[in-house]
């Protein structure tokens, strides 16, 4: 009998759109072999599971909902395959009971938090839509004794920023969580800056400056110059207010006595690669010819 790995199970369940324990049993009775699973899942629930395989669902809302007394916050993902889905009031529904969920039971385990009816939900979401929905990620963040969480979500619900605050206003949090929707800043403080990544812009900019053929110490002051302006451009507390730019975020936050303890960006569909889709061909393949 061949080994069925999770692996396998996870494949099935992306190329399908079916719930877990309905793969891994279609798994097991096929000994394995993902195409003779998927047909039995097509025999068995009447989808058109093998059409599924290759469609990724990139597109989707993004959401969040922080308790009324800024102490916790939840922020996640769900993704449908065309942004047409994801303006449907079913898809929005499911959405927002997965979010009410997570933010009932701080659940941000997507697989604990999906086991069972939000699970069983999501297959029939699936085969009325006829679209592969995935609940892809959910964070939970909590404040610190003395601070606040709070969001900020974009109108078309494609960019949501959660910020966590030692001190401040709720006011303040989402002042923040607004700069880093529009502004997209990499870290909270330049000593956050990932040292591999400097590495690569330092190898970046010493390539670029040995090409002006000034002297090699010219040409170290130059790239240390590109390196601080990258570090800055890229840290919270360096850039420029988005609704300020006189002062800095830090500024911002030393006024009222605050600081940053952390945030979290998601934007719809992030890191997903997203299938190219040659519109004529795939019409005229409908057509048959």
């Amino acid at each position: 009998m061949a080994n069925i790995t999770a692996g396998m199970v996870k494949e099935l369940r992306e190329r399908t759109g079916l719930g877990m324990m309905d793969c891994k049993k279609a798994l097991v009775e096929a000994d394995g072999d993902m195409e003779k699973a998927i047909d039995d899942l097509r025999k068995a629930s009447g989808m058109k599971a093998a059409k599924k395989a290759g469609r990724i669902a990139a597109e989707g809302i993004v959401m969040t909902k922080v308790a009324a007394d800024g102490k916790y916050g939840i922020i996640l993902e769900v993704n449908s395959e065309t942004d047409f889905v994801a303006r449907d009031s079913n898809f929005l529904n499911f959405a927002n009971t997965i979010l009410e969920q997570a933010f009932k039971t701080k659940q941000a385990d997507v697989a604990a938090l999906m086991a069972g009816d939000l699970e069983n939900a999501r297959e029939a979401l699936v085969q009325k839509i006829g679209e592969n929905i995935n609940v892809r990620r959910i964070q939970l963040v909590e404040a610190a004794s003395n601070g606040v969480v709070d969001a900020y979500v974009h109108s078309n619900n494609r960019i949501a920023v959660m910020v966590a605050l030692s001190g401040g206003s709720d006011v303040l949090a989402k002042d923040i969580a607004m700069h880093v929707a529009a502004v997209n800043p990499l870290v909270v403080r330049s000593d956050d800056v990932p040292k591999e990544l400097l590495a690569k812009e330092a190898e970046i900019y010493s390539a670029q400056a040995r090409e002006s053929g000034k002297p090699e110490e010219i040409i170290e002051k130059m790239i240390q110059g590109r390196l601080r302006k990258f570090v800055a451009e890229v840290s919270l507390l360096d850039q420029p207010f988005v609704k300020d730019g006189e002062i800095t975020v830090a500024a911002l936050l030393k006024k009222a006595g605050a600081d940053v303890a952390s945030f979290i960006r998601y934007e719809v569909g992030e890191g997903i690669e997203k299938e190219e889709v040659d519109f004529a061909q795939e019409v005229a393949a409908a057509a048959g010819l």
